[in-house]
C-alpha cells in the first residue's frame, strides 16, 4: 500500500471518536490526498488491516516518546535534505501563515488572484510572487497589466532578502483580505461539479443523463461535455506526460483500459512503448478474454483520474488540443 492508502486504512479502524484528533492535525491538501485515497481503497482484508495496524503500533513503540521542537525538527531535516531546501521550510514554518498560506495561493486561479495583486505595490507583488510556483507566477504575470507585470519583473530580478516583519504582514494581510474572503465567497461553478459526477459515471448511465440533458437543456449539456475529462482525453498527452502517466499506472488497469480502447488509443500507448512491451501487451489483453463493459468503462476512469491527480500535482499538464488551453484541476 502506498503511504496515503496506509493512512486511509487506519483512520478508517479508528473511526470518528478515536481519530478525530487526528484529522485535525492534517493540513488541507493532507486531507485531500487522505480522502482520495480512502474513497478509492475498496475492501482490505482483516488480515491486512490486523498486519498495518500491527506495523504500525510496533514501530510507534520501538520509538518509545519523542519530543518535537523546531531545533530537533531542522537537526533531522539537515540530515536528509539540501540545506537550502531546509532553510526554506524553515522560513515557511515560522510564518505565521506557515506553508499552507503559499500553497493556498498556488491553488486559486491565476487570473483571480492578478486581479487582486494589480492594486497592490509593485514591490509586494514581487515578494508574493517569489513565494509561489515559478509556473503560476508566470501565469500571474501574464494577467497583469503590461506596465505593472514589467514594473514587477524588474523588482523581483532586485529583490533581497525579505524582511521577517515585512513577510508576516504581507501573509497575515493575504490571509485576512484575500484568501479567507475568496474561500467564503467563491462558488464552484455548477456545471464544473456535474462534470465531475459524469465523470464517475459507467458510460450507459452517462450517455442517458446526457441524452435526457440534450432534449431539455442542450446548452448545460455541452458545457458539461466540455468540461469533462476522460479516457479519449489523454490522447491530448504529449510524450513526457504520457511517460510520466505509463509508470504511475498499474499494468492490470493499463491492459484492462486498452482492451475496449479504440484502435487509435491503442496505437497512441503502443507508440509510448518498445515493441517487446508493446507485444507483451497486446498479449495479455488477448489473455483476458471477454471483458464486461462496465470492467474496461472502470479501468478507463481509474485511468483518467490517476492523469488528473498527476496534473494536480504538477507532474503532467493537460490540453484538449490547444497549448495555451491549459485545463487545471
Amino acid at each position: 500500500m502506498t503511504g496515503p492508502q496506509r493512512a486511509a486504512v487506519i483512520l478508517l479502524v479508528l473511526g470518528d471518536e478515536h481519530g478525530r484528533q487526528l484529522w485535525k492535525e492534517l493540513d488541507d491538501d493532507e486531507i485531500r490526498i487522505v480522502t482520495r485515497a480512502m474513497a478509492e481503497l475498496g475492501t482490505v482484508d482483516s488480515d491486512d488491516v490486523e498486519k498495518l495496524m500491527v506495523d504500525f503500533v510496533g514501530s510507534l513503540s520501538a520509538a518509545g516518546a519523542v519530543t518535537g521542537s523546531l531545533d530537533r525538527t531542522i537537526s533531522l531535516l539537515e540530515k536528509i535534505l539540501p540545506s537550502d531546501q531546509v532553510a526554506l521550510l524553515m522560513e515557511e514554518i515560522r510564518g505565521p501563515a506557515g506553508r499552507n498560506m503559499w500553497q493556498k495561493l498556488g491553488n486559486i486561479d491565476a487570473a483571480v488572484l492578478a486581479n487582486f495583486l494589480k492594486n497592490e505595490y509593485p514591490q509586494t507583488i514581487a515578494v508574493i510572487l517569489s513565494k509561489i510556483r515559478a509556473d503560476h507566477a508566470a501565469n500571474v504575470l501574464r494577467n497583469l497589466p503590461n506596465e505593472l507585470s514589467v514594473e514587477v519583473v524588474g523588482r523581483m530580478l532586485r529583490l533581497e532578502s525579505v524582511q521577517k516583519e515585512t513577510l508576516d504582514h504581507i501573509e497575515n494581510t493575504l490571509r485576512t483580505e484575500f484568501v479567507s474572503t475568496l474561500t467564503q465567497t467563491r462558488r464552484r461553478d455548477p456545471h464544473e461539479m456535474m462534470a465531475d459526477i459524469f465523470n464517475g459515471f459507467d458510460r450507459q448511465t452517462e450517455l442517458r443523463f446526457l441524452s435526457a440533458l440534450d432534449a431539455s437543456n442542450a446548452e448545460s449539456a455541452e458545457r458539461i461535455r466540455a468540461l469533462m475529462f476522460t479516457f479519449e482525453d489523454l490522447i491530448q498527452l504529449d510524450p513526457a506526460g504520457l511517460q510520466t502517466l505509463m509508470r504511475q499506472v498499474d499494468k492490470d488497469t493499463l491492459t484492462r483500459a486498452l482492451k475496449g480502447a479504440s484502435e487509435t488509443m491503442r496505437n497512441f500507448f503502443f507508440g509510448a512503448m518498445s515493441q517487446r512491451a508493446a507485444k507483451i501487451m497486446q498479449d495479455d489483453m488477448e489473455g483476458l478474454g471477454p471483458l464486461r463493459l462496465k470492467e474496461v468503462d472502470e479501468a478507463q476512469s481509474r485511468l483518467a483520474q490517476l492523469t488528473k491527480d498527476l496534473a494536480e500535482r504538477g507532474e503532467i499538464v493537460l490540453s484538449k488540443g490547444n497549448s495555451e488551453d491549459e485545463l487545471v484541476y
